[in-house]
């Protein structure tokens, strides 16, 4: 049954978190940018930062050479840089080639049924896609630069599990 306090209540069960740029920093970025797809993939696939950064930044040419629409248009125009974000529709085709099975946990009008907390996701190595953004889990632990989790209350649109 739906019960209206538990919109405005924190869950208690949340994951261990630990800061990680992915590499970033090592390779001289300075500053903030939106590139959470390219360290999530770094820390996921264990890949040095530059080179996911480097195949991302090649992945979002070609797109936006091979493809006309929306998303082609607005690379062909900001640049193919992946610092400022990255679409599905060019990486997910790259982390499914970096060995990760795709994981949908959400269907149209059904609600959040996976929430970013230990007892609703698997163990294992996973890059998750919550709203707008991308952080790793990796056995119970989320490598990020920021806790994303909304104190367990995140909602969880799929992941990508590493396959072995």
């Amino acid at each position: 049954m739906f019960n209206l306090f538990s919109l405005f209540t924190r869950s208690e069960e949340q994951f261990a978190f630990q800061i990680h740029d992915g590499g970033r920093e090592a390779y001289g970025f300075k500053g903030g940018a939106g590139d959470c797809v390219v360290r999530s993939i770094a820390i996921a696939s264990k890949l040095p930062y530059l080179q996911v950064y480097e195949e991302l930044r090649n992945a979002n040419a070609r797109y936006a050479a091979e493809w006309d629409n929306k998303v082609s248009r607005h690379l062909a125009q900001r640049g193919s840089s992946p610092r400022n974000g990255n679409h599905r529709n060019v990486f997910h085709d790259y982390i499914l080639s970096l060995g990760f099975s795709w994981v949908p946990t959400m269907k149209v009008g059904a609600g959040c049924q996976v929430h970013l907390r230990p007892s609703e996701l698997p163990l294992g190595t996973l890059i998750v896609k919550v709203s707008k953004h991308l952080t790793t889990v990796i056995d119970g632990v989320i490598y990020d630069t920021h806790n994303p989790s909304r104190g367990g209350n995140r909602c969880v649109y799929g992941y990508y599990i590493k396959n072995h």
